[in-house]
């Protein structure tokens, strides 16, 4: 869509509040809405210069009235989409304003100003330099004063703020609207991704009492390695390849563990192992998987729209997936009763599939899936489900977030099978910590030096592990 228009949309708007949901917020936009949202932020930061001190108030003045001048001198038929492009043409307006206006300012003033001006037409707002920083992998906006970011899997409060709530819905509802989702008082959160997958959640009142809260789940650009998740200290070199085999001998696998822990990271690092010749399928409620093999199919689930109706869940994706052909199927996350038919499906010859869930622990993992398997309302015996769990689950690794902010495996444990009604299981890796030093944790994921069961699957997919990788034979130094 050309600026033109985009302008001429925006205007359209101007009469409105500020506050008045946008199109986008209250009829749950198509996925084209994302330029028109864009322009009526804008619009709607015309309207309104919010003046919180002399100081700020004559700086958010200085910085409405270039704001304003240099989108009205636009070229109208600039195709916005060109970043680079317009970044060039915004900053040579930019300096001509400056001139004809007699406007002093330092280097870096100047610098500062047509950065936040640029972020405003072009990017996300004042977090547009936190989402550039590859350094914070978290971001967490409490209402428009209070800003938070993970750096190092540590939080530090930041000195970037919003001008009012109602700038931070306009940069919520620019996110939301490309993606055909709406977020307003009748749904007043929303789950969404940025353009690079990175994940985003939005909370608005009435239900957040301290105005609109917004957390981004920052992805890296260049996604980690195996080497360097070894590196990091999150696995060890044998407990990776052995999971490597496991994934190549098409073993069903679970990654369990807390919010923030790695599941994700670790659930791309494993289907980076399987092989290029296979289809892959993946499930989730926002796309965030980066998997690099050529034949991938990704779906994607869809809240109901303002009048109740064309929702998507996860359990009708799974239940679909089924009859497009697929070797592997992949879950992002299993929350609910989707989880019976992921179950289904690894016991009806998809073997090989992965998912991810919350958990203490993989005792707990199990015990969860239990859980989210009678929500389907099936009225099912508790050890039909158990049997099922053990048929389809072959291993559960569990990932924590410890106190020094690190991501570790600390469990890489085998389902075993049935004793009685219960689900037997056996560690087959265990994370010991050895001490505690300069506020860094100290131990190794090591092995138990018992075998899994399902050893002769692997060995009939052609993969022959050394007896040393489960800590049988020879004692090994760390």
């Amino acid at each position: 869509m050309s600026l033109l228009k985009r302008i001429e949309q925006s205007q359209g708007q101007s009469g409105q509040s500020s506050s008045s949901p946008s199109p986008q917020q209250s009829g749950g936009g198509q996925s084209g809405g994302g330029d028109s949202s864009r322009l009526a932020s804008l619009q709607a930061r015309r309207v309104s210069a919010p003046i919180t001190s002399p100081q700020a108030g004559s700086y958010f003045d200085l910085k409405t009235r270039v704001q304003n001048k240099l989108l009205a001198e636009l070229d109208p038929s600039m195709d916005i989409s060109k970043t680079d492009e317009v970044r060039r043409t915004i900053q040579d307006l930019f300096e001509q304003i400056l001139t004809e206006e007699n406007i002093v300012l330092s280097r870096p003033e100047r610098a500062r100003l047509f950065e936040q001006i640029a972020a405003e037409i072009l990017g996300f707002g004042p977090l547009q330099t936190l989402l550039e920083d590859e350094t914070i992998t978290e971001i967490m906006v409490n209402g428009a004063k209070n800003i938070y970011i993970e750096r190092k899997g540590k939080l530090h409060r930041v000195p970037v703020t919003f001008e009012n709530n109602d700038h931070v819905m306009r940069i919520i509802d620019r996110i939301v609207a490309p993606l055909g989702r709406r977020i307003d008082e009748a749904s007043p959160y929303v789950d969404a991704r940025l353009p690079d997958g990175s994940r985003v959640n939005a909370v608005i009142p009435p239900i957040s009492l301290v105005g609109p809260v917004l957390t981004i789940r920052k992805f890296s650009r260049n996604p980690i390695t195996i080497e360097q998740l070894v590196q990091f200290g999150s696995v060890s070199q044998e407990s990776l390849q052995f999971l490597k085999a496991c994934v190549e001998s098409r073993l069903n696998i679970v990654i369990s563990g807390g919010t923030g822990s790695g599941k994700t990271t670790l659930l791309n690092i494993l289907s980076s192992f399987i092989p290029a010749d296979e289809r892959i399928l993946t499930i989730e409620n926002a796309a965030e998987l980066q998997l690099r093999q050529e034949h991938v199919v990704t779906l994607e689930s869809r809240p109901a729209n303002i009048e109740g109706r064309g929702e998507i869940t996860i359990r009708q994706l799974v239940i679909n997936a089924l009859r497009m052909r697929p070797e592997r199927i992949i879950v992002g996350e299993i929350r609910d009763e989707a989880a019976l038919d992921m179950l289904q499906a690894m016991n009806t010859g998809h073997d090989g599939s992965m998912t991810t869930l919350h958990s203490n622990g993989p005792r707990d993992t199990l015990s969860r899936l239990e859980t989210m398997t009678l929500m389907a309302g099936m009225e099912l015996p508790s050890r039909a489900i158990r049997e099922q769990i053990s048929s389809a689950i072959d291993l559960v690794v569990h990932q924590e977030r410890m106190r020094d902010g690190t991501r570790k495996v600390v469990n890489i444990t085998e389902v075993s099978g049935m004793e009685g009604d219960v689900i037997t299981m056996t560690d087959l890796f265990l994370f010991e910590q050895t001490g505690f030093e300069n506020g860094q944790i100290v131990g190794h994921l090591r092995p138990t030096g018992l075998r899994p069961k399902f050893m002769d699957k692997i060995e009939n997919s052609g993969i022959h592990l050394p007896p040393s990788i489960f800590g049988i034979g020879d004692r090994r130094r760390y």
